[in-house]
């Protein structure tokens, strides 16, 4: 893995090419105070907004009203310090603006993103339960609360070979225009030598029996998508690119992954794709001796396609003729979903997603202890004094 394999599958380096077959999207450069105040860790709070419009990324506040509450109790002290907070905390008016209009411009909801990942473990802290944003401050709330885009900010150059950067030179937020797609309707398609060697449904967390009825017509539309639009364009020759499938059957490019690096396989390992390659580098060897006749050598075909040392060169670099080939030869892709409730996979929400807290209600934990002085609560409310009134 090289820096410029995992540079070229950042989105403002592959959207501006592919965005008449991708979903509308806005890119605003950063500003490393931004990038800074992503990146610290002294607590979650939200950058103070210029707009007085009532914009807020959490519910508002219930106010609870108490008549036996004497006014001795009660200070205003809670509130100063809050209003303190927010008028020292940091603002980013320009950056705020920007995006406020580009919100508008893609239909009053969008999903946010930075250069490679979106902030999908922090789904749970939002009201809706999703990364669809209307506001500002909803937006930053997912990426302050974020643990997977310190890859991103951080690490995303740790698997390359030749790393000399341990971060990009700028950092992008990508708002796109936010759309209800049907998780079973994405797919991976993972592309090893300029070759299409395995697509797998993304969503492996369910089983929609609707898809095996469909598994010929979307196989179809995936490769000839990948033929029309991606084969020829992209600029690597192994990576893996996601994409959507309409109701009506067109395919939608989402985005593009480096091959392995932090990239998940799906349906797949890794080690099965790379023997999908080999299998179809076989393939090619032997349709290629047959069309010469013996007359060259085709043990030249070595793992890298690009790297062909005798008349096949042109030819070899030409991928979308390649994989035409293959599939003339009835070389069967390999398209993989979830076929039963048996190949059900975990999901990883349970470990990137909510706190462990939020879900662990064994003995010992929070949710027990709360749920244990609750019950304490509620039995000393129903001995006391009011209780035989």
């Amino acid at each position: 893995m090289k820096e410029a394999d995992i540079i070229r599958c950042q989105i403002q380096e592959w959207y501006p090419r592919f965005h008449r077959v991708s979903i509308k999207t806005i890119l605003h450069p950063l500003p490393e105070p931004f990038v800074d105040f992503l990146l610290d860790d002294g607590g979650l709070f939200l950058p103070k907004t210029s707009s007085g419009d009532g914009e807020d990324a959490l519910p508002a506040r219930v106010q609870i009203t108490c008549p036996d509450l004497q006014a001795e109790d009660y200070h205003h002290w809670e509130e100063e310090d809050e209003d303190d907070e927010a008028q020292t905390g940091p603002s980013f008016p320009e950056l705020e603006n920007d995006v406020k209009e580009s919100i508008q411009n893609l239909g009053g909801f969008v999903f946010p993103k930075l250069n490679w990942s979106a902030p999908k473990d922090t789904a749970w802290i939002a009201t809706n339960g999703t990364l669809k944003c209307s506001s500002f401050s909803e937006i930053v709330l997912l990426l302050r609360a974020s643990d997977s885009l310190v890859n991103d900010l951080c690490h995303a150059f740790d698997s390359c070979d030749d790393k000399t950067a341990g971060r990009p030179p700028r950092f992008y937020l990508a708002l796109r225009k936010w759309y209800d797609l049907r998780p079973e309707m994405e797919f991976r398609g993972f592309v090893r030598g300029g070759l299409l060697v395995g697509v797998s449904q993304r969503e492996v967390t369910g089983f929609f029996p609707g898809l095996l009825d469909d598994r010929e017509d979307l196989e179809s539309s995936i490769f000839g998508f990948f033929k029309e639009h991606i084969s020829e364009e992209f600029e690597l020759n192994d990576y893996t690119f996601d994409c959507y499938v309409t109701r009506d059957g067109r395919v939608k490019l989402i985005d593009f992954s480096p091959w392995r690096a932090f990239t998940l396989p799906l349906l797949f390992s890794w080690e099965e794709l790379e023997k999908n390659y080999d299998e179809a580098l076989e393939k090619i060897k032997e349709m290629k001796s047959k069309s010469c006749n013996g007359a060259c050598s085709c043990d030249a075909l070595t793992e890298n396609l690009g790297h062909l040392s005798f008349d096949f060169d042109r030819e070899a670099k030409n991928w979308t003729k390649l994989n035409l080939e293959l599939r003339e030869q009835s070389h069967e892709l390999d398209f993989r979903i979830v076929d039963s409730e048996g190949r059900v996979q975990p999901s990883l929400r349970a470990s990137s997603g909510v706190p462990y807290d939020y879900i662990d209600t064994g003995p010992g934990s929070a949710w027990d202890e709360f749920l244990r002085r609750a019950d304490e609560e509620v039995k000393k409310q129903a001995n006391g004094p009011a209780a035989g009134a």
